[in-house]
């Protein structure tokens, strides 16, 4: 009973200062700083809902339903729009919370999640204690602030993450196709305050080259907002898989874009590591992972401090963006003037650049992709098959292919971003590279993805790039490819070409 009476005094002190949308008269587009004190307030209801309830807040026991209880009182008081969304797993009922924000455009969603539940053997504080508190806190300053995003935004708590991604399953299953698309990005905040912390930031756009490829489009801007912010406060990032594991799961399968912080679980912390972050070398990022340690005094209070920064950075930047308009785009579909071998410099033999149908080839797994970004064509490195995958792949040297004149306007910010992939066998080497230029009054390079001696299997990626150098000059984007090591197999392509003013 003390405990409870704890979690309902609390929820009234932390809820009473919020402001009511209806009153908002002005948007707030700056950042916040997100209370670290209040972060830990939640994470102390959370611990005081678990010990209360048997030292866990696991799907189908009381402390789960207690803890959706708190955090949906907190935002009921905040004047958010909350619904407690029941579903069935393993014989027990769980819920989601989910909470939109009024306003913004309802076909223009940002979606912010992290799962809620632990598992049985202990109150689950970092795991997830810390990313629904974080996101928590983020949406009461969403509140406080009286927000007026130029997106609908969406906050969700999901159920049984820990039992196989059952409560986001439900949710996103049972939306309606119209609905699903109407969600354009999905934040994920799961372990973001790991005692010995990484700082981990979701692959969306696969520029690591690792596991299971880049996330759907968009996800790289999602990727680039969240580093966007750790590099404004100095602390370097590195990315990590869409392995699967958190709740981004059933968004990224259905085609949203997705992404998230994450500060490591019960991998192993390396030196490289160790010397990037600090912390210890050789021990775990969480030495207490699903175990009943698992407790407030397992968190890194810097790292939950950043990492709840970081949700509301995002938040902010991604939800209050007037949209960009497209100044130029090009997605192959017809020919619009792209000139092969712009110089005459070319040396390559094989796999120039030509756009078309892509054939698909396979050498220890995919090479050139068979399938494009979007629609038919795209521009492709050779895109015959042949008897073999290295029939019609890049060599010799380099390929290259120019785009027609883009007449950028002076002034506003200016981005250019397109679909990728660049894939090569073991025999590839650093000296291999796609490139993509800006050709104007300067040349620059504003995209570059170099060989090495690994297979590299082939898989669209995305990536954009500041152009803004540029303004008001006529410009050409340059695309290059190249076999420079030897024979070794080389393929890449490129798709959905835009250039826009932000």
């Amino acid at each position: 009973m003390k405990s409870r009476l704890l979690v309902v005094a609390a929820a009234l002190a932390l809820a009473a200062p919020l402001a009511q949308p209806a009153s908002a008269a002005a948007v707030q587009l700056a950042p916040p700083n997100i209370s670290l004190a209040n972060v830990k307030a939640h994470l102390s209801q959370l611990q005081s809902i678990a010990s209360g309830n048997g030292g866990n807040r696991a799907h189908g026991r009381p402390g789960y339903l207690a803890s959706a209880n708190y955090v949906k009182a907190q935002l009921d008081a905040a004047g958010f729009q909350t619904t407690l969304q029941s579903f069935t797993y393993n014989g027990a009922t769980g819920y989601n919370v989910i909470a939109d924000w009024p306003g913004g455009d309802p076909d223009d969603i940002l979606m912010v999640g992290a799962h809620l539940d632990s598992v049985t053997a202990g109150p689950g504080i970092n795991d997830n204690g810390s990313g629904s508190a974080s996101i928590l806190e983020t949406a009461l300053e969403v509140s406080r602030q009286a927000l007026q995003p130029t997106k609908h935004l969406r906050f969700a708590w999901w159920g049984a993450e820990e039992l196989g991604l059952r409560g986001s399953q439900f949710y996103v299953g049972n939306l309606s196709a119209t609905d699903r698309a109407k969600i354009k990005g999905y934040l994920n905040f799961d372990m973001v305050g790991s005692p010995n912390a990484g700082y981990f930031v979701y692959d969306g756009d696969n520029s690591d080259g690792v596991g299971s490829g880049p996330g759907p489009a968009g996800s790289a801007e999602l990727e680039r907002t969240l580093q966007d912010y750790f590099a404004s406060i100095g602390v370097p990032t590195r990315g990590t898989d869409f392995d699967g594991r958190s709740d981004y799961g059933p968004f990224i399968s259905r085609g949203i874009p997705a992404g998230g912080t994450f500060t490591g679980a019960e991998g192993i912390k390396s030196s490289a590591q160790a010397q990037l972050w600090g912390g210890t070398a050789g021990q775990a990022f969480d030495p207490c992972y699903h175990r009943s340690c698992d407790t407030t005094s397992n968190i890194n209070d810097t790292a939950l401090d950043r990492n709840a920064d970081a949700a509301a950075y995002a938040v902010w930047t991604l939800g209050t963006a007037v949209p960009p308009t497209t100044v130029w785009s090009d997605d192959f579909e017809t020919a619009t003037g792209w000139t092969a071998n712009p110089g005459g410099t070319d040396t390559a033999t094989t796999g120039l650049w030509e756009r078309g149908d892509p054939e698909a080839t396979t050498s220890s797994g995919t090479k050139q992709v068979g399938t494009t970004a979007s629609g038919v064509n795209d521009l492709v490195t050779g895109r015959l098959a042949g008897a073999a995958a290295g029939d019609h792949d890049v060599d010799g040297g380099t390929t290259s292919i120019q785009s027609p004149p883009i007449t950028l306007p002076a002034s506003g910010v200016l981005r250019v971003s397109f679909s990728w992939y660049l894939a090569h066998g073991s025999n590839s080497s650093s000296s291999d590279f796609f490139r993509v230029k800006v050709v104007g009054s300067t040349t620059s390079t504003v995209f570059q993805q170099l060989g090495a001696a690994s297979d590299r299997d082939g898989a669209w990626g995305s990536s954009t790039a500041d152009i803004s150098s540029f303004a008001g000059q006529t410009v050409r984007l340059l695309v290059e490819a190249a076999d420079a090591s030897g024979a070794s197999l080389v393929e890449a392509g490129v798709d959905d070409v835009k250039v826009t003013r932000q």
